[in-house]
């Protein structure tokens, strides 16, 4: 996206060919469109100047349905060319008034058909404006930024307003993926951690497990050693009949006794630590699993930045118009969420967990996701409980996330766009 609007914007004008005309471009500052303001018709894609024309295909068509337009005007390389090659020339459809400017507008209308008709219910500048904060604030970004461009009651000051909050909202989203580059950093630090003392585990176990054998071996061998020596006392004791002797041999047979008893004690403690230890290596692997996740889903978001600024084109993900519901995590951080889901071909709804929304609102949003996530550790328990009994009785996969951050939240992302089988968790 280019540097914020001022009052030198360079706009949409037809050619002038005489010096006072060319005074006129040079002193004068140019409409934000070319078409008379109190029309009551929709402003058109051609008609918006053309600084404005990179943001509204970059924001209101993900790369996914940029694509799919240009299949649908039989671009040749349609399905092979780079995103950032689609975006090109989808702002360079934007500001010709042929068949492929009129496509373009016909589709970005199709897309955010509700959003417009919302806003044509709003008559003036102020009206207009009260409308894009609300949606603003609900990270519907996307159709309500379409509206206001297009909507034939939006003024310049308006519309440059609003160019200039959705270009510091990338801004925001760079600074936050720089943030988590240096969290990348640190989880590949910790995963080694985790994968040495998972090795160190594992060479215990097996040591365990050889003197659990020894045990058993050895017990095995005192047994039949008792036996023998029982049988052989008491073919002795028959023969010499001394009382005495018997005694003794009483007395042995109690120790053995006594020491069977010790060595099945040590034995079942030494298979307590055994379990403890199977288990604690579980619980290792399986947040190894979620740290490899969540590492791969940051390397793909990153290589898609580098893509945007002319980096190699990674495989992108594709959430194929999947609704998704996000219950409870940071607030500051839900906007970045929506859009990057937005960004994927998804949608996301939103729900504080209780601390500002209404518990009250859970069934109707589960109702309308595909899926719903929460963070474990950026949730009451009253609504992670909410959640998980309301998605099971409507059939809906839930999906516990370890933590409130990105890197949780984009590896479940990628489970979704993979098609992975989301089970219903306990």
């Amino acid at each position: 996206m280019g540097s914020s609007v001022s009052a030198q914007t360079v706009l949409n004008y037809k050619s002038e060919t005489n010096l006072g005309a060319l005074l006129k471009r040079v002193h004068a500052p140019e409409p934000a469109v070319t078409v008379d303001p109190k029309s009551e018709r929709r402003i058109k894609i051609w008609d918006i100047a053309p600084m404005f024309h990179c943001s509204i295909v970059g924001t209101c068509l993900t790369a996914a349905e940029l694509r799919q337009f240009f299949v649908r005007m039989r671009e040749p390389d349609a399905k092979t060319a780079s995103d950032h090659a689609l975006h090109s020339r989808g702002v360079r459809a934007a500001g010709q008034h042929d068949l492929g400017g009129k496509q373009l507008h016909k589709t970005i209308d199709g897309r955010h058909e509700i959003v417009i008709k919302r806003f044509a219910k709003a008559g003036t500048p102020a009206e207009i404006r009260t409308l894009w904060q609300q949606a603003f604030e609900q990270g519907a970004i996307p159709g309500a930024y379409w509206a206001v461009l297009t909507h034939p009651a939006s003024d310049r000051a308006l519309r440059e307003d609003v160019f200039g909050e959705v270009h510091m909202l990338s801004h925001l989203v760079g600074s936050a993926n720089r943030v988590d580059i240096a969290r990348l950093t640190r989880l590949e630090r910790d995963l080694g951690e985790q994968v040495e003392r998972a090795a160190r585990q594992e060479t215990r176990l097996q040591a365990a497990t050889q003197d659990r054998s020894e045990l058993l071996r050895r017990i095995a061998t005192l047994e039949a050693e008792r036996l023998q020596y029982a049988a052989q006392d008491c073919a002795k004791n028959k023969a010499a009949g001394d009382p005495t002797e018997a005694t003794s041999l009483l007395q042995r047979l109690d120790a053995e006794k006594a020491r069977a008893v010790a060595l099945a004690e040590r034995l079942q403690h030494v298979e307590k630590q055994l379990r403890v230890a199977e288990q604690r290596t579980v619980i290792i692997s399986t947040q190894n699993e979620r740290f490899r996740d969540e590492i791969a889903a940051l390397e793909s978001v990153f290589q898609h930045e580098g893509c945007e600024t002319g980096g190699p084109d990674p495989v992108s993900l594709d959430l194929q118009g999947l609704t998704l519901l996000y219950v409870g995590g940071r607030p500051k951080l839900v906007d970045q969420l929506k859009t990057i889901t937005a960004r994927h071909g998804g949608a996301l709804l939103a729900h504080d967990g209780g601390i500002e929304d209404n518990i009250a609102l859970l069934p109707g949003l589960i109702s309308q996701a595909d899926r719903a996530f929460f963070p474990v550790d950026c949730i009451s328990h009253l609504a992670a409980g909410k959640v998980k009994k309301i998605c099971r009785d409507a059939g809906k996969p839930f999906v516990p996330l370890r933590s409130a951050s990105l890197a949780s939240f984009l590896a479940a992302l990628q489970e979704a766009a993979s098609g992975r089988t989301m089970q219903l968790a306990d």
